[in-house]
């Protein structure tokens, strides 16, 4: 079984990440496997590549079970032959009995640093708790930066200041890789999706964050309009706007929801239904692939296409993937796997 998936291009340096539950081939060779390493549990993969070519798979390694609350440290393995061979586990960050998590890397092309924005918590507080306000403290956004191929990582700012506002309850980075804007007026931005809760209305919201510094400081952007989305991903298309795409709680419309912004991520317009992405409440992912010159255009998407379970992922391109996901035979908490899959053999297939 399968409920969280990363993927990456190979060689290419791209990623893309999704949910799902789906059969795979046995046995699996785990990357991360839960009751090894020091950690009970192995969660939320996510997989980015450097300019050098070097992947750095991250994770949240839960101590003392499956469980989202309790001890989480944020752990990273390295690859330095697209996959082929691993570093041992990292432990990039480790608050004792807190909860660090919540992993979106970016890459800087121009620079070559890799940021990992992520989200911290006390360990004992629970999400309802905090989204009710009950909590003994909140959720807290962090950055680290990497400028030696993740080698090694600056000690976590924190910058919820500035991206969240007071009255908002819950937040997530992600869970899903960021991006760096190509062309037009704010090309250069790094963007990170990104989602929080207002406190009083409990409404959920999607929104995003942005760094035109080289991730230096990081600053708020745009909230959807509209309501009941949270996780989201979000693709720079060929004109130049930035499309973000939700994961959807309003079950009238099993779709996944869409909202466009002009302005880099500033302001979102009108959220809308896209009526051929169904899907059961659940993260995906999108990721635009430039080829021929930058003549090429190719918009990738990747989630269950399924309107009630998390089952046949979906997937459209034309190149090899590299795949990190959560799976196991008896449960799909058994670990995160690494695989290497030819695109002919998986093109439209339920994996």
């Amino acid at each position: 079984m399968v409920r969280y998936l990363a993927f990456f291009l190979i060689g290419l340096g791209l990623t893309l990440c999704g949910r799902g539950i789906a059969q795979i081939l046995e046995p699996f060779d785990y990357l991360f496997e839960s009751g090894t390493e020091g950690y009970a549990c192995f969660r939320i993969p996510a997989i980015v590549t450097t300019t050098e070519g070097t992947v750095l798979a991250f994770a949240e390694g839960r101590k003392k079970g499956c469980s989202d609350t309790g001890d989480i440290d944020l752990v990273m393995k390295r690859s330095e032959d697209n996959g082929q061979t691993w570093t041992k586990l990292m432990v990039i960050r480790d608050e004792g009995e807190q909860v660090c998590g919540n992993p979106a890397p970016v890459g800087d092309k121009l620079t070559g640093a890799i940021h990992l924005l992520s989200t911290w918590n006390l360990g004992e507080d629970h999400e309802r708790d905090i989204i009710e306000g009950k909590s003994h403290d909140t959720r807290l956004v962090f950055v680290m930066s990497s400028t030696d191929e993740g080698l090694s990582w600056s000690e976590p700012r924190e910058i919820t200041a500035s991206v969240k506002q007071e009255n908002w309850t819950w937040y997530a980075t992600g869970p899903c890789h960021g991006i760096q804007l190509k062309r037009g007026a704010h090309k250069g931005r790094l963007l990170i999706p990104c989602d929080h809760i207002e406190a009083g209305t409990k409404k959920c919201f999607s929104h995003s964050i942005y760094s035109d510094d080289q991730g230096q400081s990081w600053k708020l952007g745009g909230s959807t309009p509209l309501d009941q989305v949270n996780e989201c991903t979000m693709a720079e298309l060929s004109d130049g706007k930035v499309m973000l795409n939700m994961r959807n709680y309003d079950r009238s419309q099993k779709t996944r929801k869409v909202s466009i912004s002009a302005d880099g991520g500033l302001t979102w317009g009108p959220v809308f239904s896209d009526t051929s992405l169904i899907e059961p409440i659940c993260q995906a992912s999108m990721l635009m692939v430039i080829a021929e010159a930058g003549k090429k255009h190719t918009l990738l998407f990747l989630n269950p296409a399924d309107e009630n379970k998390r089952q046949n992922m979906t997937l459209l391109f034309n190149g090899n993937l590299g795949c990190f996901y959560e799976a196991g035979n008896s449960n799909s908490y058994e670990g995160l796997v690494f695989q290497e899959f030819p695109w002919q053999n998986i093109e439209q297939a339920d994996y």
